[in-house]
């Protein structure tokens, strides 16, 4: 996927407001000028930022809930704002997206005020293991940690209606593996559209 059939995919699938994209291009921007000062995202990957991580992270909507916005999303470990960011710009969702390192919770935190999105996007500074329960309807993770570990360290959010998107790689099936037969059950896999090799892993519970 091309950079220009990224932004036309974008397009095509959501209602993508002139604002909207003004607030996807200030993301980008902001990021492009904070990976001067911090390693944000690889620089081989920066070169394809519209493909391989805005889509990348876009395409989880398409998996999540069609119907009732504004349901509460929790994104672990968003670093550079994937998918965290994304989410918020492109859905009406309340977006908690959890940082434990200083320096990204401040560029978060700064694309959050300049994007405009402080009313749906929430930048919780800490570990995992430090924030207070809540009940999430959708929580993802890219690159967070191992499955076992991700879903030990975030399940106490979760409820039998929780949905679980976490883009695994090409390593998904081998990680999904490791988990109990019970957890295993709770899961399958979707291709990305990004990645002919890489997964994500759909769970609902």
């Amino acid at each position: 996927m091309t950079e220009d059939e990224a932004q036309a995919w974008l397009r095509s699938h959501f209602d993508v407001s002139r604002e909207t994209w003004q607030q996807l291009e200030l993301f980008l921007a902001l990021l492009a000028e904070e990976m001067l000062l911090q390693n944000l995202i690889s620089k081989s990957s920066a070169e394809h930022v519209w493909a391989r991580h805005v889509v990348d992270s876009a395409q989880l909507l398409l998996l999540g809930p069609q119907e009732g916005q504004g349901r509460s999303w929790l994104d672990l470990g968003t670093g550079a704002g994937f998918p965290g960011i994304v989410i918020a710009i492109l859905s009406d969702h309340k977006v908690h997206m959890v940082e434990s390192r200083k320096r990204r919770v401040e560029f978060l935190n700064k694309v959050v005020e300049q994007t405009g999105l402080s009313a749906k996007a929430v930048v919780i500074g800490d570990r995992l293991e430090n924030v207070p329960d809540f009940a999430a309807d959708v929580i993802s993770g890219r690159a967070f940690a191992p499955l076992p570990r991700l879903i030990s360290l975030s399940h106490r959010f979760s409820t039998e209606n929780t949905l679980w998107l976490l883009p695994k790689g090409k390593n998904a099936v081998m990680e999904l593996k490791s988990l109990s037969p019970k957890r295993q059950k709770m899961f399958h896999v979707e291709h990305s559209l990004t990645d002919p090799q890489a997964r994500i892993l759909v769970g609902k519970g």
